[in-house]
């Protein structure tokens, strides 16, 4: 399971001041706190208040790299951000945080992935938005499979994102993505990763660690590769230790969480 940490991002209040601070204490703090919890990847996103993000992600990307070598998940809803940030990673292989189904778009991503040696996330949508049912979200998630086989794009580099809704106001849709996580894995051979933003599924609601971590476990089991979530919940970082070792994902050992 690899999880990636979702708090270096311009949505979050501290962030989004340090960004206009352009103040890299924060920042850096949330990366080495981020990356002592666990992260395997660190979500880096400007945020909405910032009109240009190809102007401050080089930045946020030096002011992590400074202090970690943890691989960084670009993350710009406007290419030129992820041209920019993609432009200034100088350690690890990145992540992009991603495209939708739409062909306009995957025809922008797919070869800026393929440039610069990313991974990339996919998601189940397209301009109509998000499907209700898995059926439909596995079908966009075909026609992004099929454009990256087409585009040279390697599909074992590729994770698709079911898309989870709160679960205050689309309760429904939790067992279409689990369902959607199971169809990913048919879709090819190899077949693509599945990925989620957790944090999503208990926006707004009370006791959302107990609904994140819940989620989670059953996310697991049902074939999810990676997700974005809030690594500083240790419940949550154990939830994910426990599952792997329940679905034999890893050898058991008394001291699992400590080796997770």
């Amino acid at each position: 399971m690899l999880l990636v940490g979702e708090r270096i991002n311009g949505l979050f209040k501290d962030v989004a001041q340090a960004i206009q601070d352009h103040d890299p204490e924060p920042i850096q703090k949330l990366a080495l706190e981020q990356t002592a919890a666990g992260a395997a990847y660190l979500d880096i996103n400007t945020g909405p208040a910032v009109d240009e993000p190809e102007k401050v992600m080089p930045w946020l990307v030096k002011t992590v790299e400074e202090v970690v070598d943890t691989p960084l998940c670009i993350d710009s809803a406007k290419i030129p951000g992820l041209r920019a940030g993609l432009e200034a990673v100088s350690r690890s292989r990145p992540m992009i945080n991603s495209t939708t189904a739409e062909p306009a778009h995957l025809e922008a991503y797919l070869p800026l992935a393929k440039a610069h040696g990313a991974l990339l996330i996919g998601l189940a949508m397209n301009r109509r938005g998000v499907p209700k049912d898995a059926a439909d979200r596995a079908g966009l998630a075909m026609e992004i499979v099929v454009a990256a086989d087409a585009a040279g794009f390697p599909i074992e580099d590729l994770f698709i994102d079911p898309l989870v809704l709160p679960v205050n106001v689309g309760q429904e849709h939790g067992p279409e993505v689990l369902e959607t996580l199971r169809q990913v894995k048919c879709l090819a051979d190899p077949a693509p990763h599945t990925i989620v933003g957790l944090s999503n599924v208990s926006q707004k609601c009370p006791h959302r660690s107990l609904l994140n971590r819940t989620f989670l476990a059953m996310a697991m089991a049902a074939g999810l590769d990676a997700a974005i979530v809030d690594v500083e919940d240790r419940e949550l970082v154990h939830t994910a230790a426990a599952s792997r070792v329940l679905l034999n994902q890893v050898i058991y050992s008394d001291a699992f969480l400590e080796n997770r």
